[in-house]
C-alpha cells in the first residue's frame, strides 16, 4: 500500500473507484444545446408578446375590426410560409408562429366582439376542425405549395392588409360630446348627526359618443372632473363627477355607426345644517379659482386638471 511524502497512508484502490465513480456519472448530465433552435424559441416568444401588446389599444389607434382582420392575415401568411419553406425547423417555427396568431385572433374576437357562451363555443369548436383538418392535409396528404403561389399568396395579403389600414386611418373615428344641463338644483339633505355634509347624487348632463365609421372601434369614456365656484360656505369644493353605472360592467366597444348616450352625474357635497336648496349654474371649463356672481359647478372633459390657484 503506498504512502505519502508525510507518510500518510493511501488507499490507491478505493480512490480510483471514487474516480472512476464520478466519472460515470458525467455523461448523463447532457448540456448540448442547439443554439439555432434556442434563438427559434426566444423568436417565437417575443413574437406572442408582440401579438398580445398588438391587441391591447395602445398602440396604432386601429379599430378592433381591423385588428382582427390583419391577426387573421397573419395565421395564413404563417402557415403558408410553413408549407412552403423546407428547411429543417424553419418551417415548424412558422406553424408556431401561424398557430399564435390564430390564438390571440380567437382571444381577441371572443373578448371584444362577446359572441356570447354558445357564440364562443362554436368559435372554438370549429377553430378545433379546422387545425384537425390542416394537420391531416399536412401529414397524410403531402399539402405544399409553390415558391411562386405562396408568394403570391402572401403578396395579397399584404395588399388587402395595407388597403384595410389605410381605409381605417382615413375613416371617421369616435367623438365625445357632453351636453350638460344649464343648472341644477340640490334639496336639503335629510338630518345626519353623524357627519358635517353629505353628498347628493344629481344628473347633471349626457355624454353621447358616436362612432362615424363602419368598423367597430374601442370606446373610452373621457374623464371627468368637477368644482364648486361662486360660494363659501359649502364643506368642499371639489366635486366628484362620473358617468351612471359601473365601469366594469359597461362595454368599451361600439359598432360602426351606432350612437350611444351615458348619463353624467355629479355628487355635490351639501352642509348638512342647510336650510335652503340651492340651484347650481352649469359651466365648462377647468378654472375654479374665479369667482363667480352665483353658485357655478365647473365641470371639466378631458385629462387637463382643474386649476385651484
Amino acid at each position: 500500500m503506498p504512502t505519502s511524502a508525510q507518510g500518510v497512508v493511501i488507499d490507491s484502490e478505493q480512490d480510483s473507484y471514487r474516480r472512476v465513480e464520478c466519472v460515470s456519472l458525467l455523461p448523463s448530465m447532457n448540456f448540448d444545446i442547439d443554439s439555432g433552435k434556442l434563438l427559434y424559441a426566444l423568436g417565437v416568444v417575443f413574437a406572442a408578446a408582440a401579438f398580445v401588446y398588438f391587441v391591447r389599444d395602445v398602440v396604432f389607434g386601429l379599430s378592433i375590426t381591423v385588428k382582427a382582420a390583419l391577426l387573421f392575415a397573419a395565421f395564413v401568411a404563417f402557415f403558408v410560409a410553413g408549407v412552403t419553406v423546407q428547411r429543417d425547423v424553419l418551417d415548424v417555427v412558422a406553424f408556431a408562429l401561424s398557430g399564435l396568431s390564430y390564438v390571440v385572433f380567437v382571444g381577441y374576437v371572443a373578448l371584444r366582439y362577446d359572441p356570447g357562451e354558445t357564440g364562443i363555443f362554436l368559435l372554438l369548436a370549429l377553430s378545433a376542425a379546422l387545425f384537425v383538418a390542416l394537420g391531416y392535409a399536412l401529414r397524410e396528404r403531402g399539402l405544399g405549395l409553390p415558391v411562386r403561389t405562396a408568394a403570391g399568396v402572401v403578396v395579397a395579403l399584404v395588399l388587402v392588409s395595407t388597403v384595410l389600414v389605410g381605409v381605417d386611418a382615413v375613416g371617421g373615428g369616435v367623438t365625445y360630446e357632453l351636453q350638460t344641463n344649464q343648472s341644477v338644483t340640490v334639496d336639503t339633505p335629510p338630518a345626519h348627526p353623524e357627519a358635517r355634509y353629505v353628498e347628493t347624487r344629481e344628473r347633471i348632463g349626457t355624454m353621447t359618443v358616436t362612432n362615424e365609421f363602419v368598423f367597430t372601434r374601442a370606446m373610452s369614456l373621457p374623464r371627468l372632473q368637477g368644482c364648486l365656484a361662486g360660494v363659501e360656505d359649502v364643506p368642499r369644493r371639489d366635486v366628484w363627477v362620473s358617468y351612471q353605472g359601473s365601469d366594469y360592467n359597461r362595454d368599451d366597444t361600439i359598432a360602426g355607426g351606432v350612437t350611444r348616450q351615458f348619463s353624467v352625474e355629479a355628487d355635490i357635497p351639501v352642509d348638512v345644517n342647510q336650510t335652503e336648496s340651492t340651484t347650481y349654474t352649469i359651466e365648462r371649463g377647468s378654472d375654479c379659482t374665479v369667482d363667480r356672481s352665483s353658485p357655478t359647478l365647473v365641470v371639466n372633459v378631458g385629462e387637463e386638471d382643474l386649476r385651484w390657484d
